[in-house]
């Protein structure tokens, strides 16, 4: 193996190991004793095999859950306390930045540098927003007015309480960073977690489990548990003794769980797909448009749920625009994450390379012109970076999640029009505008119907703003203040003095 490619010896380790679900105070493989193998989406090789539950392993991990938030040290602890533990935890996962980041290349095929800097920093820098959380969870009083005592006096308020056991469930594209989205309010407000990881990245949330572990939470109020959507995930919906649910991944499945959770009455957050507009206005910086508009749809492959894959640009510009993103797409290096100089990795599995080349071969026959890209190669599941051109906006490509390095690209004559072509969609989870006309810009933003909108940037996420959707985006947000609402109850107390 090259030098630039070289991993960490505790990584090598790690992914040597037999590895095991965390549920309780211990690690174990399934009740039934299968396993599960996950693959390097870089070489399509067997990189290792967990656990796969089923129904009876998550009944297990939901009860010690449920005695860790009902009945165990955790559910004495003070706010200060919930806070000291979320820090301790982010510094062991800077401690072990460059780890996990491997583990998430060697699992999914990004870039390791990138992940170092961006999915594993994230996460870090979430976990500590949310530790200062956990001491500003505040509740309120009223003043009672009640018609048919008029002679008594009352003392009313607000509690604002955990919601109790969650059930988590994350997608494969940003496995340790949807993990610590869920992971983070649900400890700051004092809530135990029951977390499933996508079949295909279970290494990285693994790892996580043993961090909390050493961090000093106690047993049960971190679970992972290993398997696939079907069985542990399925199960994990509809179990009776979850509170929460909250699931980031595709809108099919996620109207499932969503299903699933109103069978128990269960509380449920849903971060789901998008088709996400970027706009590029006359007065842009074009330049700055193009490798803002290249990034947006390029980076992690494609597989991103607010990505750029619808472009937008004003007809005088189009062109132009669209050959300076090609002239990118052609210049980026594909190939392993390991390597620090590789622009873009694989796909996540043949399953998604063969889902990906399949929209750019009906492109084709519907007439659409690929004016770069469009071809796959292995070994491994790489699809080149593509732009597709001459498409109606009722085309599938321009209605449907890819979820894939394939930009679709349509010109436009005026802010109606092109507001018009960016709200005709199901999906609603982002949106950029590229311009310097700040006045037209503060206009057109209430009228694009997403939940998040960037403007001359393109998926730029903080952990003090809410990320969610509108329409098949999904229900609930994710980061901010707003996530805390998520993780908690609000109950109404009424005292007669």
């Amino acid at each position: 193996m090259p030098s630039e490619h070289t991993i960490l010896p505790a990584t090598q380790a790690f992914i040597e190991r037999k590895l095991k679900m965390r549920i309780g105070a211990e690690w174990q493989d399934a009740a039934s004793g299968r396993t599960l193998s996950f693959r390097n989406p870089a070489t399509g090789e067997v990189l290792g095999e967990v656990p796969a539950a089923d129904a009876e392993d998550i009944d297990r991990a939901v009860r010690a859950a449920r005695q860790a938030f009902d009945d165990s040290p955790w559910s004495r602890l003070r706010p200060r306390e919930r806070q000291n533990l979320l820090w301790r935890l982010a510094d062991l996962m800077e401690r072990d930045a460059r780890l996990l980041a491997e583990l998430e290349c060697l699992n999914n095929g990004k870039s390791a540098a990138v992940a170092q800097v961006m999915d594993v920093q994230l996460a870090i820098d979430f976990l500590r927003y949310m530790a200062g959380w956990a001491t500003k969870i505040e509740g309120s009083t009223v003043d009672a007015s009640l018609p048919l005592m008029p002679n008594d006096q009352f003392h009313g308020f607000v509690r604002r309480e955990a919601v109790g056991v969650v059930g988590a469930i994350v997608a494969w594209n940003f496995p340790l960073l949807l993990a610590c989205w869920k992971l983070g309010p649900a400890l700051a407000t004092g809530c135990t977690v029951v977390l499933k990881p996508a079949d295909e990245t279970p290494l990285s949330v693994l790892k996580l489990a043993e961090l909390v572990d050493e961090a000093g939470y106690p047993p049960g109020v971190f679970n992972v548990v290993t398997g696939t959507g079907l069985n542990a995930g399925g199960a994990l919906s509809r179990h009776p003794g979850v509170d929460k649910l909250t699931f980031t991944g595709s809108t099919e499945v996620g109207k499932l769980i969503g299903k699933a959770a109103m069978d128990n009455m269960t509380r449920v957050t849903l971060e789901l797909g998008g088709k996400s507009p970027t706009i590029v206005m006359p007065d842009a910086n074009l330049q700055e448009a193009a490798a803002g508009a290249a990034s947006a749809i390029f980076f992690n492959q494609g597989q991103v749920c607010c990505a750029g894959s619808r472009l937008y640009v004003h007809r005088k510009h189009f062109d132009n625009v669209v050959g300076d993103i090609a002239s990118i797409a052609n210049g980026m290096k594909l190939g392993s994450g390991l390597d620090p100089a590789v622009q873009m990795g694989p796909l996540i599995s043949a399953k998604q390379q063969d889902r990906v080349t399949g929209y750019i071969e009906l492109g084709r026959e519907l007439g659409a012109t690929i004016a770069c890209g469009g071809e796959s190669f292995g070994p491994g599941y790489f699809v080149k970076p593509t732009v597709i051109v001459d498409v109606d906006q009722r085309h599938r490509l321009v209605q449907e999640e890819i979820f894939g390095p394939v930009l679709v690209a349509m010109p436009f004559d005026n802010v109606d029009e092109v507001i018009a072509m960016a709200n005709d969609n199901p999906y609603g989870l982002g949106a950029s505008i590229w311009s310097n006309d700040l006045a037209a810009v503060h206009r057109m933003i209430p009228r694009i119907k997403s939940g998040s909108v960037w403007v001359n940037c393109h998926s730029a996420l903080d952990p003090a703003l809410p990320f969610g959707g509108y329409k098949m985006s999904g229900v609930g947000r994710e980061m901010g203040a707003a996530a805390i609402d998520h993780y908690t109850e609000l109950k109404s107390v009424l005292i007669k003095l």
